[in-house]
C-alpha cells in the first residue's frame, strides 16, 4: 500500500458543475449542440477557490500594466470595484507557463536558472526561450491536431499531416495562410496535398461497392460538404450551424443562440455552397477501394438543394444553390474559385480573428471570453446592440475586439498571440487571491485559474518527475513523450487507456474538456505509468537521488523540485523525513507517489 501524503479531496466529482435544467424540450434538444453546459468560468472559479486559498487580506496589490490586455483587464476592474490577486511567485510563473508553453514541467537544472537569476526582464526571456523551443512545436502540434481531429480517417496521409503542422508552426506562418491551405486544398490529398486532409476526413461514405470501375458516387457529395460546413465555421469562426443545417433558426433557437434564430437552412446550403463544386473521389489500388484515400477536384455541378440526404432530414429547395458568406451575404466575384473566395472573405473578417484569438485566450487563460469557444452569438456580441430579452456573451468585448486587431496588425502570428498573454500581468496574476473570493469575479480574470493537465501532459509529466521516458510510436520511429506522437491510437494500451481516462480525444469529435472525477484518481493511483516509474531502478529520479544525494533531507528536496517545481515547506520535510525512516528505499518511492497523486501536480496553477 503506497503512503497517502497531500491528497486532500480536491480531485472528487463535486469539481464538476450542476447542470442545467431547460424548461422546454425543443431548448434541451438544441442546448446540447449549439450551447452546452456548464460554463467553465464557473467550474474554473470554484476549482481555484478550492485548490488554492491565502490568509485573508485587505485590498489589491498593484500590478504593472504590461500589455493593452492588462490596461483593459485592469482598468474594468478598477472601475468595477473588483480586487484581484497579486502576481505570482517566480516558482509559480515557471511552471505555469513552462507547461502551458511546451506541456511540460521544467527541467530542474533550468528551473533553478531562472529562480536564481536577479535579472529584472527574465520572466520576458523565459517567455521567448520557451516560444523557440522544439517542445513548443510538439505541445500545440498535438493541440491542433486534436482541434483539426487528425485521426485515423486522414488514412496513410496522416504523418504527412502532421509534418506539415509542425512546418508552419516553426515557421510561425501567418494563420490565415493556413486556413486559406484548409479551405481550398486540391489534388491526392494523402500524397501531395497535406492541407487537403482536413477537409478529406469528413467524408460521408455513400456506397460500399461501385457499379463501375469510374463511379463516383461512393462519397455522397452535398453531405460531405454540409459536414465540412459545420466544422470550419466552428473552428474558424466559433459559430456553430449545426442546427440550421436541418432547419430554419425561428422557433426553435429563441432561447439558444439570437443570432441562428434569424437564419434559414437556405442560408446554411448557400454558405456550403462554396463547395458545392469540390468532389471527394475515392482513390483505386490494385482494383480495390484505397479506403480513406481521395482525390479532391472542383468539377461538381453545384450544391443541389434537393440532394439526397443520408446523415441529415430530407433537403428541400429548387436548383443549385449560389454560395453567399453567411456573415455579411457577399457572393463570390466571378470567375474566381469559390473556395478561394471563401477564404479571402472569412480570414479577412473580425470573426474569423474574434474566435482564434478567444480560443487561444481560453487555452491559456482557462476559459474564453465567449464561452462555449465554438458558439458566439453574434447578436448578443456588441455591447450596444444586444438583441432584447439577451444578455451580454463575451465578458469583455472591448478586450477581445482589441486582441483580434492585434492579431491581424501582426500578420496572423500565433507566437505573437501567445507571447503577448504570457508577458501580460493578467496571465502572472497567483491562483492564490487574499480576501473572499466570488464566482462573479471570474468574469474579470481578477486571479489566475487552476487547469487540470490534459491527457498528454499528465502523460509526459509523470515521464518527466520520474526520469523515465516512454517509448511511443509516432509514425515509423519511437517518441519518448506523448505529445511527440502524430496519432494517440498508435501508443500501446497502457498509454491508451490512460490517457482516454484523462479525455483525449478520440479526434473523431470535437475535442471538449474533461471534468476532473474519482476514476481519474483511482486510475492515478493503480497505474503502472507511475508505480512502475517511481521504483529505485531503471536510472529513475528516486534511484538517482538515493546514490546522489547527501542526505534525506537533499533526497526530499529533489523529489519536490522534480515533480512539484519547487521546495518543500518546513511541515512537508518533516513529514517526508518521516517517511524515510526504516526503509529508505520505499520511504522515497512512496513519496514520489504521492506527490503525482496530489492535486498541485495534476492541475497547473
Amino acid at each position: 500500500m503506497r503512503l497517502l501524503l497531500l491528497i486532500p479531496a480536491a480531485l472528487a466529482p463535486s469539481l464538476a458543475q450542476d447542470p442545467l435544467h431547460p424548461t422546454e424540450h425543443i431548448d434541451q434538444a438544441h442546448r446540447s449542440i449549439v450551447q452546452p453546459a456548464p460554463a467553465r468560468s464557473k467550474a474554473a472559479s470554484q476549482a481555484t477557490a478550492r485548490l488554492r486559498q491565502a490568509p485573508a487580506a485587505a485590498g489589491s496589490p498593484k500590478a504593472p500594466l504590461n500589455t493593452f490586455i492588462d490596461e483593459h483587464i485592469f482598468g474594468r476592474m478598477r472601475r468595477d470595484g473588483v480586487p484581484h490577486a497579486p502576481l505570482a511567485s517566480d516558482e509559480e510563473f515557471a511552471r505555469r507557463v513552462w507547461l502551458d508553453t511546451t506541456g511540460r514541467i521544467p527541467p530542474v537544472d533550468e528551473l533553478q536558472a531562472f529562480l536564481d537569476s536577479k535579472h529584472p526582464g527574465k520572466r520576458d526571456q523565459l517567455i521567448d526561450r520557451l516560444l523557440a523551443s522544439e517542445a513548443f512545436i510538439d505541445r500545440w502540434t498535438y493541440y491542433f491536431e486534436d482541434l483539426f481531429r487528425a485521426g485515423g480517417r486522414m488514412g496513410s496521409g496522416l504523418n504527412l499531416f502532421h509534418f506539415w503542422l509542425r512546418e508552419w508552426l516553426t515557421l510561425d506562418r501567418p494563420y490565415n495562410e493556413v486556413v486559406t491551405d484548409l479551405l481550398t486544398g486540391a489534388g491526392k490529398s494523402s500524397f501531395s496535398v497535406p492541407a487537403g486532409l482536413y477537409y478529406q476526413r469528413d467524408f460521408v461514405k455513400a456506397k460500399d461497392d461501385p457499379a463501375t470501375m469510374d463511379a463516383h458516387d461512393l462519397v455522397n457529395q452535398p453531405d460531405t460538404v454540409d459536414e465540412f460546413t459545420v466544422t470550419y465555421s466552428k473552428v474558424f469562426l466559433g459559430i456553430n450551424l449545426a442546427c440550421i443545417s436541418c432547419h430554419d433558426g425561428a422557433r426553435h433557437l429563441e432561447k439558444v443562440n439570437a443570432f441562428l434564430t434569424a437564419r434559414t437552412r437556405d442560408q446554411f446550403f448557400q454558405q456550403a455552397a462554396f463547395f458545392g463544386k469540390t468532389r471527394q473521389i475515392m482513390n483505386w489500388e490494385n482494383g480495390y477501394q484505397a479506403n480513406t484515400e481521395y482525390t479532391v477536384d472542383d468539377l461538381a455541378p453545384g450544391y443541389d438543394r434537393k440532394a439526397e440526404s443520408i446523415v441529415r432530414v430530407p433537403r428541400t429547395g429548387k436548383g443549385i444553390a449560389e454560395p453567399r458568406f453567411i456573415l455579411t451575404g457577399e457572393a463570390p466575384a466571378a470567375g474566381v474559385n469559390a473556395r478561394d473566395e471563401l477564404a479571402r472573405m472569412m480570414t479577412g473578417h473580425i470573426q474569423f480573428a474574434r474566435a482564434f484569438t478567444n480560443r487561444i485566450w481560453g487555452e491559456l487563460m482557462g476559459f474564453g471570453i465567449v464561452e462555449p469557444v465554438d458558439e458566439f452569438d453574434l447578436a448578443r456580441y456588441d455591447r450596444a446592440k444586444v438583441a432584447p430579452g439577451f444578455t451580454l456573451q463575451p465578458s469583455n468585448p472591448e478586450l477581445l475586439d482589441a486582441m483580434a486587431r492585434d492579431f491581424q496588425k501582426n500578420n496572423y502570428s500565433f507566437r505573437h498571440v501567445v507571447r503577448t498573454i504570457l508577458r501580460s500581468s493578467a496571465y502572472q496574476l497567483s491562483s492564490n487571491f487574499a480576501g473572499a473570493w466570488r464566482d462573479q469575479y471570474a468574469g474579470y480574470y481578477a486571479r489566475k485559474f487552476v487547469r487540470m493537465l490534459s491527457a498528454p501532459e499528465l502523460h509526459d509529466a509523470i515521464t518527466l518527475a520520474t526520469a523515465r521516458p516512454a517509448k511511443l510510436a509516432s509514425g515509423e520511429s519511437k517518441v519518448p513523450m506523448a505529445m511527440q506522437m502524430s496519432e494517440p491510437k498508435k501508443a500501446d494500451g497502457a498509454t491508451q487507456s490512460f490517457m482516454r481516462v484523462f479525455g483525449q480525444s478520440n479526434r473523431d469529435d470535437m475535442p471538449k474538456k474533461t471534468p476532473p472525477s474519482s476514476l481519474q484518481a483511482m486510475i492515478l493511483m493503480q497505474s503502472r505509468l507511475v508505480n512502475d516509474r517511481v521504483a529505485a531502478r531503471d536510472n529513475s529520479r528516486v534511484e538517482q537521488l538515493l546514490k546522489d544525494a547527501a542526505d534525506d533531507r537533499a533526497l526530499i528536496d529533489g523529489l519536490y523540485t522534480g515533480t512539484l517545481s519547487r521546495k518543500p515547506t518546513a511541515a512537508e520535510m518533516e513529514t517526508a523525513l518521516g517517511a524515510l525512516k526504516g526503509d529508505r528505499k520505499r520511504g522515497a518511492e512512496n513519496l514520489q507517489w504521492a506527490l503525482i497523486n496530489s492535486p498541485e501536480f495534476i492541475f497547473n496553477y
